[in-house]
Parts: C-alpha cells; structure tokens; sequence
C-alpha cells in the first residue's frame, strides 16, 4: 500500500501539474492541505469508489473549494475519476471539474468556494445521522482566512449544542490568506480555547506529521462524549516546494515552466 507521505506527493505533484497546465492557482493552499487528505482518504475515511454514495459512508465536505487541485488530485488516486483524463478535462469549458470544488463530480459532498458554508451543511449532515441512528462520521475541512466568516460560529455553536460528536472539523491553519497573513487581517487565536469555549473536543498537531493525523484523526472518529470535535492542524503555505512555502504569492500565481521544474524537482525529491 502507497504510504501516507507518496500519497501526499502524489497529490503535490498533480496539483502542481494542473495548476500549471491549466494556468489556475491556489496551488499554495493546496499543497498546505495534502498530508490531511492523504491520510483522510488512505485509512480514515470510510468511503469506497465502488459505492461513493453508500447510506453508511463517511462524508466529507471540503469547504476550502478554492484549492480543488488536491482534492481532485486525490479523488483520481483513489479510482473515484477511473474514467475521467483529469487533465484534459479541469476547466475545459463545459466541465464539471471547475476552479472550486463541484458536487457533480463523483465522490464531492458539495459545491464550495463561498466560504462559510461547509460546516454549517456538515453538522446538518452529522444531525441528520443522529436522528437517523447512522453511525457515519461527518468531516470537514476549513481554512483558516474562512474563518472570519460569522456563518462559520453560528455552526459551531449549533453543532455543540446538538451534542454533534460525530462530527469532526479540521482546520488547514497555514497562516496566510488571501490578502495576507491571517495574524493581521483578522486574528484568530487564542483558536483552540475559543472551540474550547464553544463546547468543543480540541486537538492541535502537526498537519504535515502523517503518523500524528492519523493516531488523532482515528481517536477522534472513535470518540464519542457528546462534543463535536477540532483539529487545528498547523500547516505550511506550498508545503514542500521552498520558494512557495509561506509566500502568499502562491495563493494566486500559477507556475511557470521554470517554477514547474524546479517544483517537480523538490517534490520528487522529497
């Protein structure tokens, strides 16, 4: 089996491949998130290609439509696309692989890119299960600059008052977002107290430590004591290319032939 960290570069590498072809971007906070998904998709989440709407399936509500390479990079590696040429067919005109992430692609929960409201359809979804009496889990993944969204609080407040503990949100917190560094455009610590605060089960890690996420990420799905559940995962910016990483140029710029190389090199690399 693929370890954690080939899957993550897999998910690098292709992201990078598209946003350069494709002359998109995000490719910074696509690369940021990689390690998350990989783990979530190689050995969290329960989902299978063979069934992506199965009633008993985890759900996974990607609210950070914007970095949808790494999504789509990873749906691809895992047989959710097997009859789909990504390359040929994100942001042709007329696809359903557009620039934020689109539920009529097989195996995506929601259309997003309005940020703010993914958590709000998740822990309606985690609601949902409960009052079904479904033990699916319900995840979902933000990014930090969303945050300054009030729709965002209104969800974690309904969430932990419905005791929603099978629900878990993951924040991408790489510090930077679109129109700088997210200590100066809206702070937002102390982060984990305010979950805290608000009724939640806090864990912070490392969101590039494979092992971490996942010991976390497991104990988490098992945990059941009545709180929905967060993790701040600290990230990097363009994780593991060095002249993207913590840059917020690389939130909108896409790569050139020359950054493709030397990108594919270091990634490669490892």
């Amino acid at each position: 089996m693929t370890s954690y960290i080939d899957f993550a570069r897999q998910i690098r590498l292709r992201s990078l491949e598209l946003c350069s072809a494709k002359k998109t971007s995000h490719l910074g906070g696509a690369f940021s998130v990689a390690d998350i998904l990989a783990v979530l998709y190689g050995g969290v989440l329960d989902i299978s290609a063979a069934d992506p709407r199965a009633v008993t399936r985890d759900r996974l509500f990607y609210s950070k439509g914007h970095a949808c390479t790494a999504l789509y990079a990873t749906l691809e590696a895992q047989g959710f696309l097997s009859e789909i040429d990504l390359l040929e067919e994100f942001t042709k005109d007329g696809s359903y692989f557009t620039s934020h992430v689109n539920h009529n692609v097989n195996g995506i929960e929601l259309s997003t890119g309005s940020l703010g409201h993914a958590l709000g359809v998740g822990a309606g979804s985690a609601l949902a299960g409960k009052r079904r009496g479904l033990d699916w889990n319900v995840f979902v993944i933000l990014s930090d600059g969303e945050l300054d969204e009030g729709s965002n609080w209104e969800a974690i407040l309904f969430a932990a008052h419905h005791r929603l503990d099978n629900l878990v949100a993951i924040v991408d917190y790489n510090k930077i977002q679109s129109f700088g560094e997210v200590s100066q455009v809206m702070g937002l610590e102390p982060l984990t107290d305010k979950f805290k605060a608000f009724g939640w089960e806090v864990a912070e890690v490392d969101g590039h430590s494979t092992s971490e996420l996942e010991s976390v990420l497991q104990g988490l799905k098992r945990s059941r004591r009545g709180h929905p559940k967060c993790v701040v995962a600290h990230t990097v910016k363009g994780k593991g290319v060095s002249f993207m990483e913590n840059s917020l140029m690389w939130h909108y710029r896409s790569p050139s032939v020359a950054d493709l190389a030397a990108a594919r090199v270091e990634l490669e690399r490892g």
